[in-house]
């Protein structure tokens, strides 16, 4: 039986990006024992959660911002 072999259209290239240490420390402490193997993993896995949602390209206005601060400062916030 001869193994087929792995097509470059199947091939996954990888980038870098950087992340501040505290942020990577504490996804560190997120991924304790969850059996993630990275933090490269995670951030992978987050983002592609993020990106399955879709975008319905509005963003709140200065009007609906303001609203929703004069809303939390009256929260207390």
């Amino acid at each position: 039986m001869r193994r087929a072999k792995k097509s470059d259209e199947n091939r996954v290239e990888y980038g870098t990006i950087s992340l501040p240490m505290p942020l990577i420390e504490k996804v560190k402490k997120r991924i304790e024992g969850t059996g993630m193997n990275s933090v490269s993993a995670y951030v992978a896995f987050v983002l592609r959660q993020i990106l399955s949602y879709p975008f319905k390209g509005k963003l709140l206005d200065r009007e609906e911002e303001e609203e929703i601060k004069r809303r939390l400062k009256s929260l207390g916030y």
